[in-house]
């Protein structure tokens, strides 16, 4: 059995004139949460139907489970749990009905429905209100039940698309602490598209950045942020910097982009740049600097810079 969840070679989705999915190539480890990022229309819900057979691909192809996504689609789709656009669920039925449901559509035999049932309903923390009509229940609720009904069948993957969207903090930080545990108890693989990158960040084992159905930067989530962003200094000086000091600070070679808030000057410097002389410059102009941080970007903050590094 190959190391890998999901392997893509240069594929491809055309909608007329327009490329959803452009000669993507991707390699996803088992046993990881692998967040796939991108603006809305970036190609990802399309990628994720081509993953499943549920779209053929214009050129290119892939593996899924060691299946091929295009002759053999349905043992992809039996290797694989989903929920993406919509839940799934029969709100009318009970948390049980639509597990039992499920279970039957699945083909699982009387013993492992009952058991499957208990385990996924108790592990997440819906086991005493499985007798509930689901269409009482939270949106955050019912995001927990839909993962359930996704995994029943044990599949070696699980696409999620968005599924913390919509969902309150604490909801989302209960649903993401969830996926992290299953993926430790269950050895899933999960495919998850995310617009919240800070979710990504704290979840994710690696990421992609893809945009107008390119792939833009792939590896894992600290090898993206030191790899394509450089450093963020903040500098609280002691008295007020002027707009022709700032014309100057932002008119070095070093600097990316320059922010004030609170007077403190929030600087983006370009990779490999140092703080020291730009400190030095200040204080020769008359700034009294006060203190000095250094920090990595954030994944969302190297996320927007990829993007605009795209766009240029």
């Amino acid at each position: 059995m190959t190391d890998l969840a999901i392997r893509t070679e240069n594929l491809g989705r055309n909608f007329g004139s327009l490329k959803a999915v452009d000669s993507l190539c991707l390699e996803v480890p088992r046993g990881i949460i692998f967040g796939f990022l991108g603006p809305n229309g970036a190609g990802k819900t399309t990628t994720i139907r081509l993953l499943l057979g549920l779209l053929e691909p214009s050129g290119g192809g892939g593996q899924v489970a060691g299946f091929d996504i295009v002759s053999q689609a349905g043992l992809v789709r039996t290797s694989c749990g989903a929920l993406l656009e919509h839940p799934g669920l029969y709100e009318r039925l009970t948390a049980e009905q639509n597990i039992e449901f499920y279970s039957r559509v699945y083909c699982l035999k009387n013993v492992e429905r009952a058991s499957r049932s208990k385990e996924l309903l108790t592990h997440l923390g819906l086991w005493e209100r499985r007798k509930e009509r689901v269409g009482e229940w939270s949106k955050g609720m019912k995001q927990k039940l839909a993962i359930a009904r996704a995994l029943l069948h044990r599949p070696q993957i699980l696409f999620l698309d968005e599924p913390t969207a919509g969902l309150d903090p604490v909801a989302a930080a209960a649903l993401r602490r969830d996926l992290d545990q299953f993926v430790a108890y269950e050895g899933v693989t999960v495919f998850l598209t995310t617009h919240n990158l800070a979710e990504a960040e704290k979840l994710c084992d690696r990421v992609a950045v893809i945009n107008k159905g390119k792939l833009l930067a792939e590896g894992p989530p600290g090898e993206l942020r030191s790899g394509s962003s450089g450093v963020k200094v903040e500098i609280r000086p002691v008295n007020p910097v002027t707009p022709d000091i700032l014309k100057i600070i932002q008119a070095r070679p070093e600097v990316s982009s320059i922010d004030i808030q609170d007077s403190c000057l929030y600087l983006t410097l370009n990779p490999g740049a140092g703080t020291a002389p730009l400190v030095s410059l200040l204080v020769s102009l008359g700034v009294e600097v006060e203190e000095v941080r250094k920090t990595r970007l954030s994944l969302e903050e190297s996320f927007l810079k990829i993007l605009e590094e795209e766009n240029k």
